[in-house]
């Protein structure tokens, strides 16, 4: 039996092999992964201006002098309206919204200090 003689082994090849075996990400694939950033960006930026989505300054969180919704405004409405407070079932009867959507804007109107509570499902403004 004969040996094969190895051949020297290249720097270049050593280096590849450990970047291989290391999962350490190159400089081609950091670009690719820019370029598919590139492309998600933009494919937000085209699908929020056609679908009438807008940033909110503050962000989620965060404290913005935003307006409110029509629905919150309806809401606030039918509280000022009551001198001694009025409760979830009544604002729900006189607006027609669901508990859920009521419950989402008066928890908003609350943070934003438009109203208080008055008692357990009574609110004031």
């Amino acid at each position: 039996m004969t040996r094969k003689k190895n051949k020297p082994v290249s720097f270049d090849a050593l280096v590849k092999f450990f970047i291989q075996q290391h999962h350490i990400p190159t400089k081609k694939d950091i670009e690719k992964l820019s370029d598919k950033l590139d492309r998600i960006e933009q494919m937000l930026k085209s699908l929020s201006s056609t679908s009438g989505l807008r940033h909110v300054p503050g962000g989620p969180g965060g404290r913005s002098k935003k307006r409110l919704s029509e629905a919150a405004d309806t809401v606030l409405g039918v509280i000022k309206k009551s001198d001694k407070g009025v409760g979830l079932t009544e604002i729900g009867q006189k607006t027609g919204f669901d508990e859920k959507k009521l419950r989402n804007i008066i928890y908003r109107l609350n943070k934003a200090g438009k109203i208080r509570r008055k008692s357990r499902g009574v609110y004031v403004a």
